[in-house]
């Protein structure tokens, strides 16, 4: 994938990025992955030509061959990188659909139930539950998903 630029960042708007394009996709089952995301896997794509157009991310070594990057303020994951390349944390596009994995790796460390979770039953928007009431108000202080002159465009409550 190459074209215009592809942009993306954290959930804060600290860090931002630019890529000139997008090589594969992939989701990534092994345990390293699983716990930077905090989660069942891993999605990331190949970035080409990434600068990084706000701030910078942190890095943590997480093995002898790569390091990954991430917001120090809010967290958002954001990178795997190893030997010049970069792969981007799909959902840190502000676009994740140009990214659809086209193939799983380190399928030894896949949990056990991930291949059934598209089978699990879907709450419809209908139905109410006690956690709607205590949502109702709720705001959303994350960076919108475009890049912005200037963030926070507004102090928000800590």
């Amino acid at each position: 994938m190459s074209g215009a630029a592809i942009t993306g960042g954290c959930q804060c708007g600290a860090v931002r990025f630019r890529a000139e394009g997008l090589g594969c996709a992939s989701i990534c089952h092994c345990r390293m992955c699983q716990k930077q995301f905090g989660s069942f896997y891993g999605p990331f794509v190949t970035g080409i030509g990434v600068t990084w157009t706000r701030g910078a991310p942190k890095h943590f070594r997480s093995s002898n061959m790569g390091r990954r990057g991430f917001c120090a303020d809010c967290g958002t994951p954001l990178t795997f990188e190893m030997d010049g390349g970069v792969e981007l944390a799909i959902g840190a596009l502000d676009a994740p659909t140009l990214a659809a994995p086209v193939i799983q790796v380190n399928p030894n460390d896949k949990l056990p139930f991930v291949d059934g979770l598209h089978g699990l039953p879907t709450r419809p928007a209908s139905e109410k539950t006690p956690l709607d009431a205590r949502v109702s108000g709720f705001v959303n202080y994350q960076h919108p998903d475009h890049d912005t002159a200037a963030w926070p465009a507004t102090v928000s409550p800590s």
